[in-house]
């Protein structure tokens, strides 16, 4: 490892297992390369150096150091995150307290081996894609200077391209943890809404906000999305939602990329042609392009800042703009405070419009596996934004700014360096859920650019092989004691069974408790459109495991053909009418999870009285 050149999170951890370099070495090398970029906008405050490597020789003292994920590595963290010994200052000197307790993503990231060594600057209360509007500077753009950083987790992102961190975290509500990777040349992974708990960080749209993460390569990204990810009953938004497993790039992948007519670039000739030789590059590897209409998303997008989502940063932010409104930045303060002016009759028509538009969506993904899309439309310089603020601000959010509202992971990608030095990046979005299909196929895409990681021309290191899936696997889908972390869970896991995805059926399943001890979910096809969305889990298992699992299924359950909410049929847990005797409609608890979970709570409310 050069200490020109920064290393990957996979490489550093490596490193320490195998004594090459010691953490409190690492530290002490990261520092270095901090004072040498020299760039105080990167950080809004930086841990003691000294304090940082007494963690790091405490941290290789533990008996279990070597076995922890993420061992050693210094991180870097987006200053609207709480993290013991930092103030939390959102990027507003007015607003700055001194927490008492790290947000739980920082927890996680602690307990998995992580060095918290700084806050990272942000546009103002995570209001922006460019990264300029902060009283803390802004943060320098290491592949070209004369850019913007990108936003709002400009110091997130800048931090590990210039190699100062191999992995750091940022937010993402309309694009914060995509554009920036895009303008940075690094990966950008912007996880299923509520996948990774949101307990300790300053909101800017609570119903959206997720956290996101920054690193050099997809395996980097997916093994911090693997620690930092689980359910938290501190937050009301927080989700179960299974990760799943990586595997080898599909064959039959069908991605979705718009009609020509409707892709926006705002004249900027060159990140067309980067786009078009992405898709080239796609091809290439197999995938079939299907084209869809995009307007959707568009119109979805427009709601973000055109309606009431709006009110969500105000409410953040209001005693501050109500008792000392010069301590916020300007155009934070125009953005922000025109979210006073909606009415509950506007918030809720709104509300009814992104149904709508969500059910229109969901179409979209029928037959398709992912869509692909330009990062951003194009890219602007420092001073061009600063000189318009706001309309180029809206035109970076283009692809991005409809993600969350429609309730869709993403993973941003470096495709290009383009002639004019300037870096182009394409963005995978799915269903929620289907964290792990992008990272599986992003992965490979990666890889066959041969670009080198961030902005410092370091080539990329050779890809982990995946264990193989095998043709003959079976993809099953399952609703009841057999999910991820519950009772049977272990039969499928002893077939060497793999978590696939988390997803949901069609509009067209009733769930019921049947009359059996112990109680058992059963699942029951009705009428198309009249019944409801039924969590479940696919989990691949071989053929001859199949077999094994479908033989020992006992009655009333069989094993039938289940329709998801994407159009896609798999074999799955079905029971017939007549096992329905004295069975009790679950339907409205939307899972044998939650009817479980209800269960609970009125066992424990009745001891308690």
């Amino acid at each position: 490892m050069s200490d020109n050149h920064p290393e990957t999170l996979t490489e550093m951890v490596a490193s320490h297992r195998a004594g090459m370099m010691t953490p409190a070495q690492t530290i002490a090398r990261i520092y270095q390369r901090i004072r040498e970029y020299n760039d105080p906008a990167v950080f809004i405050s930086l841990c003691d150096e000294r304090d940082a490597v007494l963690q790091a020789e405490k941290l290789a003292a533990r008996k279990d150091a070597a076995s922890l994920p993420l061992y050693g590595v210094p991180v870097a963290v987006k200053d609207n995150i709480d993290a013991v010994g930092f103030s939390t200052t959102a990027a507003c000197p007015g607003f700055s307290y001194t927490p008492t307790r790290d947000a739980n993503v920082v927890e996680r990231l602690r307990a998995a081996g992580a060095i918290i060594i700084g806050k990272t600057n942000l546009d103002q209360f995570a209001t922006g894609l460019v990264g300029v509007r902060s009283p803390y500077g802004i943060p320098r753009n290491p592949v070209r200077e004369d850019l913007i950083p990108g936003g709002s987790s400009a110091g997130s992102a800048t931090a590990v391209s210039a190699g100062l961190v191999p992995l750091s975290v940022g937010t993402d509500t309309a694009g914060s943890g995509r554009v920036p990777a895009m303008l940075n040349n690094i990966v950008g992974l912007k996880p299923s809404v509520g996948m990774i708990s949101t307990a300790g960080i300053v909101p800017a749209c609570r119903t959206l906000d997720c956290v996101s993460i920054f690193a050099l390569t997809v395996d980097d990204a997916m093994l911090a999305l693997s620690v930092m990810a689980g359910q938290d009953q501190a937050d009301s938004f927080s989700r179960n939602r299974p990760l799943g497993a990586m595997f080898p790039f599909p064959a039959n992948l069908r991605l979705g990329v718009p009609r020509k007519e409707q892709l926006i670039y705002f004249g900027d000739k060159e990140a067309e042609a980067a786009y078009g030789e992405a898709l080239r590059r796609w091809t290439a590897l197999g995938a079939m392009l299907v084209e869809f209409d995009i307007e959707p998303f568009y119109e979805t997008a427009r709601l973000l800042y055109e309606g009431p989502w709006v009110a969500e940063r105000y409410l953040v932010i209001r005693n501050l703009l109500a008792t000392v409104p010069d301590s916020i930045h300007p155009v934070i303060r125009e953005i922000t405070a025109a979210g006073a002016q909606f009415t509950a009759a506007e918030a809720f028509s709104a509300f009814y419009r992104l149904q709508d538009l969500r059910k229109i969506t969901e179409l979209t993904f029928t037959d398709l596996d992912a869509v692909v899309l330009p990062t951003a439309p194009t890219v602007y310089s420092t001073a061009q934004v600063l000189a318009n603020p706001i309309e180029l601000n809206s035109r970076l959010g283009t692809y991005t700014n409809f993600a969350n509202l429609l309730d869709l992971c993403g993973l941003a990608l470096p495709a290009a360096i383009r002639p004019d030095g300037v870096p182009f990046g394409i963005t995978l979005l799915a269903p929620g859920g289907r964290d792990a299909i992008l990272a599986s196929i992003g992965r490979e895409f990666h890889a066959d650019t041969k670009l080198s990681v961030g902005a410092r021309g370091n080539s990329q290191p050779a890809l982990t092989p995946l264990p193989a899936s095998g043709g003959d696997e079976i993809p099953l889908a399952v609703v009841g004691a057999h999910l991820s972390g519950m009772a049977l869970n272990g039969e499928l896991k002893v077939l060497n069974g793999r978590l696939i995805e988390a997803t949901k059926t069609a509009l067209d399943y009733k769930l019921y408790a049947l009359d059996t001890t112990p109680p058992k979910p059963g699942m029951l096809r009705v009428e198309a459109g009249k019944g409801a969305a039924i969590q479940l889990e696919i989990w691949s298992l071989s053929a001859s495991a199949f077999g094994k699992f479908v033989n020992a299924v006992p009655p009333p359950l069989s094993i039938g053909n289940v329709k998801l909410a994407d159009g896609r049929r798999v074999k799955g847990f079905i029971v017939e009418p007549e096992a329905l005797g004295g069975a009790h409609d679950i339907t409205a608890y939307g899972s044998w999870r939650a009817f479980m979970a209800a269960e609970t709570s009125h066992d424990d409310s009745l001891v308690r009285a």
